[in-house]
């Protein structure tokens, strides 16, 4: 197979470039060593203005808002003094800032909890709603408002379609969300 971007194959592409293009925010997103300022600009020339915007869409405003040095806080080696959703909403506003025209997110909302998730999902909805997204996700949470679901079981695909659609075949996908929709019935009613 191939893939195309703008109908150009990416083996045709500078891949410099094209990393330029895309941005990746990961089950654990790293953070380093430096400052939240330079945790989201990563070297580059980005205005305050546009890094606090970017702290502002991704829902990360009230956690930056609490640290004493704000932009200018240190983050501890690796990001060890952040929660898992801490680190998402950082990897967010990287996002934000950097603005690239293809996003994905690998199993970003994997371990955090539901108050956080609320604000990463608002900051997915953001950015998908301009950007190519393309969701790697086990919680359909997470994707049930996407153009395609892709449904893959050992390494084969086996549905495809929105999440109406799939849900209408009764197939794989439509078991997948009844017991994940079972379990949220399950967890409210304890």
């Amino acid at each position: 197979g191939e893939i195309l971007i703008d109908d150009v194959n990416i083996k045709e592409l500078n891949i410099r470039d094209l990393r330029q293009h895309i941005g990746m925010i990961l089950q654990d997103p790293f953070v380093f060593a430096r400052s939240i300022r330079e945790n989201i600009s990563l070297n580059h020339m980005i205005s305050d203005e546009k890094i606090e915007e970017a702290i502002q869409l991704a829902s990360a405003d009230t956690m930056i808002n609490a640290m004493p040095n704000r932009l200018d806080e240190i983050a501890k080696e690796q990001g060890s003094s952040y929660s898992a959703g801490e680190k998402q909403l950082l990897a967010f506003a990287r996002v934000f800032a950097h603005e690239p025209d293809i996003f994905i997110l690998d199993e970003a909302t994997a371990n955090i909890d539901t108050q956080t998730e609320r604000l990463v999902q608002k900051s997915i909805d953001i950015l998908s709603s301009t950007k190519t997204s393309i969701f790697i996700a086990h919680r359909l949470s997470t994707i049930i408002n996407v153009d395609k679901i892709i449904v893959l079981q050992n390494g084969e695909i086996i549905e495809e379609g929105n999440h109406h659609e799939l849900v209408h075949k009764d197939g794989y996908y439509a078991k997948l969300y009844r017991s994940y929709y079972d379990s949220l019935v399950d967890v409210a009613t304890v």
